[in-house]
């Protein structure tokens, strides 16, 4: 028997690929989600046709209240079979999360529905910012790519919206540690100036997490750290 079908709205020649927030995640959704885009007039009812055994436009004939959910008496315009589809509001659960936006790492609970499933590598909204989820850990600590909500024992995130990039700028012989924010896709580049609180340094090496570089560009979502000299200061 195949598994119920859950309908859900899709744009009109979307290819039925939608790209939508489900719970603060941001996947592709193609099945299990109800996603109406915003800036969509018109849109299709898809779900899965147990005699296709596809997603499919349907038809809505009738819609049925059962407790907090509904059924919909559906028809596939593709083969013309009729079916009910049951509409069930999902248990919520709380998933415990470790964000780190740069340097600096917080704990937090993360709302998703049970059965949703989570990747590494999803992007979610949380406190107005994007985060990229690096790693899940299901039952006795054990590392998973992906797992459904209600199986998450933790998680772990990273902020993707701005960048920290930390700063080793060196004197002689003395060092001084700093960073800055910025966009996660700017651009260093070494032997290029950068003015760090109102004086200008310039930039002897980039380290990206495959190792340190004395010449070449490198987007900051990339950069573990950047070397800077005084500007006045040459290398051969």
């Amino acid at each position: 028997m195949p598994p119920p079908s859950v309908l859900m709205r899709a744009a009109l020649g979307s290819n039925y690929s939608i790209i939508a927030y489900v719970d603060g995640f941001k996947r592709v959704v193609h099945s299990g989600a109800l996603v109406q885009p915003d800036d969509q007039t018109d849109v299709a009812d898809v779900a899965i046709c147990p005699n296709c055994s596809g997603l499919a436009e349907h038809e809505v004939l009738r819609r049925t209240p059962r407790g907090p959910g509904e059924d919909l008496l559906a028809k596939c315009m593709d083969c013309g079979v009729v079916h009910t589809i049951e509409l069930r509001p999902t248990k919520g659960v709380g998933i415990t999360a470790t964000l780190s936006d740069g340097q600096l790492s917080t704990s937090d609970v993360i709302e998703a529905d049970e059965d949703e499933v989570i990747s590494v590598g999803d992007l979610f909204k949380h406190d107005e910012a994007d985060w990229e989820v690096t790693r899940i850990d299901g039952g006795a600590s054990r590392p998973f790519d992906r797992l459904p909500a209600g199986e998450i024992r933790a998680l772990w995130a990273v902020r993707k919206d701005k960048a920290v990039v930390r700063l080793t700028m060196t004197e002689g012989e003395d060092s001084v540690a700093s960073s800055i924010e910025c966009e996660p896709d700017r651009v260093f580049s070494c032997g290029k100036i950068l003015d760090v609180d109102g004086r200008r340094w310039r930039i002897r090496a980039l380290h990206t997490g495959r190792g340190r570089t004395l010449s070449g560009s490198r987007a900051a979502s990339e950069l573990r750290r950047i070397y800077l000299h005084p500007a006045e200061k040459r290398w051969n």
